[in-house]
C-alpha cells in the first residue's frame, strides 16, 4: 500500500505511515498496517517494530466530518475499522511508536497499540470525541485507563483536553520525550535494545503481560460502537460536526 513504507535495520523493522496531510486512519490503511505487522510476526529476522509517521502529525484520527471520511456511509465503516484495531492489538512482537504532532482520537488509539511511545516535544494527545458529540472508540475506553489510570483517562475523555508531551510523560502516556531530530533514532534504539534479547522469551513475556488485551478491545469496541450509533443520530452530533468544520466551540442542546 502506497500509504505505508518499511525499512529494516538488523532485527528491527520501521513501518511508516504516509497519508498526508494528517495521516487520518481508514479501514484500508489499518488493514494494510495489520497485514504488514502480521507478516513481520512471521518473519524470524524481525524481533521488534517501530511504528512511525511522516509529516507533522502522527495521526489526527478518523475523519468523521468529510463525506468521504470513515463515517460517510454510516456506522458500518467504523465497525470495520474496529475489526482492524483488534488485529493490531493481536500482534505478537513488540511495537514502539514514534509520535510527533497530533495523536488524536483514533490516532491516540493507534499509539496505544504500541508497547512504548517515544514523543517529540510537539506531540499532543487527545481523546476529543465529546467535542463532536460522539463516544470514544478504537478500544480507548479500555486501553487509555490501562495505560494512565482511570482518573487521568476520565479527565481526558470528559474534557477532550489536549495533553502536551511533557505532561504525557509524567502521566506515563509516553516513555520518553526527545528532540524531533532524535525521535526516530531513539525509538529504533529502544526497539534494538529489545531485539537483543531472546526472541521467543520476549514474545512469551509480552503475551503474559498483555493478557487478553485483544479480546478486551473486541468487547470494548462492541460497546463503543453501540454508543456511537446512538449518538450519531443526535442533534448534538450534527452540531459537533458543524462546530469542527467552522473551528468553534459547539452549541450543544442535549438532544
Amino acid at each position: 500500500m502506497s500509504d505505508l513504507s518499511i525499512t529494516r535495520q538488523g532485527h528491527v523493522a520501521t513501518v511508516t505511515i504516509d497519508r498526508p496531510p494528517n495521516n487520518h486512519v481508514s479501514v484500508d490503511l489499518m488493514s494494510a498496517l495489520a497485514d504488514q505487522l502480521e507478516a513481520l510476526d512471521k518473519d524470524p529476522g524481525i524481533r521488534a517494530t517501530v511504528l512511525a509517521a511522516a509529516g507533522k502529525a502522527f495521526c489526527a484520527g478518523a475523519d468523521l466530518v468529510a463525506p468521504d471520511g470513515i463515517a460517510g456511509n454510516g456506522m458500518g465503516g467504523i465497525n470495520a475499522l474496529y475489526d482492524q484495531a483488534v488485529r493490531l492489538f493481536s500482534i505478537e512482537k513488540p511495537v514502539i511508536a514514534a509520535v510527533q504532532g497530533a495523536a488524536v482520537g483514533a490516532g491516540l488509539g493507534l499509539a496505544l497499540v504500541a508497547d512504548f511511545r517515544i514523543a517529540s516535544p510537539e506531540a499532543r494527545f487527545a481523546a476529543n470525541f465529546v467535542k463532536l458529540g460522539f463516544h470514544p472508540g478504537f478500544g480507548l475506553t479500555h486501553t487509555l485507563p490501562r495505560t494512565i489510570g482511570q482518573q487521568k483517562a476520565d479527565l481526558m475523555f470528559l474534557t477532550a483536553r489536549r495533553i502536551k508531551a511533557d505532561e504525557a510523560l509524567t502521566w506515563g502516556l509516553v516513555d520518553q520525550v526527545v528532540p524531533s531530530s532524535d525521535l526516530l533514532a531513539t525509538a529504533q534504539a529502544l526497539a534494538a535494545e529489545i531485539a537483543e534479547n531472546a526472541p521467543l522469551a520476549v514474545v512469551a513475556t509480552r503475551k503474559t503481560l498483555r493478557g487478553a488485551l485483544a479480546a478486551a478491545v473486541r468487547a470494548q469496541t462492541n460497546h463503543e460502537h453501540a454508543e456511537q450509533t446512538v449518538l450519531r443520530a443526535t442533534e448534538d452530533f450534527a452540531e459537533g460536526v458543524r462546530a469542527v468544520q467552522e473551528r468553534r466551540p459547539g452549541n450543544f442542546q442535549g438532544r
